[in-house]
C-alpha cells in the first residue's frame, strides 16, 4: 500500500494495518490507522459506525431537501435538521393513515404548493388524480406504434 518512493517522507509516523473479515458480506477490509491503543476489533467497528453516519447524511440530502441553513450555529443547524425529519415523519404517518398511493416526495411537493389553502388534506391529496393519457389528435401523426 504505502510502498511509493516518497510515502515515508509524506507520512513518516508508523501506521498499524488491521485486516477484518466481514462474515455478513464475506468481504475482507484492510484499515490503516495511527492508533495503537485501541483493540484491533474496535477499529473496524468505528469505521462501521462512521459509515452509518455517512449513510444517514446521504439520506438527509436525498430526502429532506435542505437547500440552506437559516443560521450557522450548531444549534440552528440541529434545529432545522430535526424539524425537517419531524415533517418527513409526519408526512409518512399521514400517508399511512390516509392510505395514499403517492410517494412521500410527491406528497411533500403537493403540500408545499397548497400550504396556505384552507382545504382538507385528504381532499387536496386525492383531488390531483393520476395524469390522464393524452389522446392523440387526429391531425397528429404517431412517431411510434405503441
Amino acid at each position: 500500500m504505502l510502498q511509493g518512493l516518497k510515502t515515508s517522507l509524506q507520512y513518516p509516523a508508523p501506521l498499524r494495518r488491521i485486516s477484518y473479515h466481514d462474515a455478513d458480506t464475506d468481504k475482507r477490509f484492510v484499515f490503516l490507522t495511527n492508533n495503537f491503543n485501541l483493540p484491533a476489533i474496535t477499529i473496524p467497528q468505528l469505521y462501521k459506525c462512521r459509515w452509518q453516519v455517512e449513510l444517514f447524511f446521504k439520506w438527509i440530502k436525498q430526502h429532506l431537501r435542505i437547500k440552506g441553513f437559516y443560521g450557522n450555529s450548531p444549534n440552528a443547524v440541529r434545529t432545522q435538521v430535526c424539524i425537517s425529519i419531524s415533517v418527513y415523519v409526519l408526512v409518512a404517518i399521514l400517508k399511512k393513515e390516509l392510505k395514499l398511493e403517492r410517494s412521500l416526495s410527491e406528497i411533500l411537493q403537493i403540500l408545499s404548493i397548497t400550504l396556505f389553502e384552507k382545504s382538507p388534506l385528504f381532499t387536496v391529496l386525492n383531488a390531483l388524480g393520476e395524469p390522464e393519457e393524452k389522446t392523440p389528435s387526429h391531425k397528429q401523426l404517431n412517431l411510434f406504434d405503441l
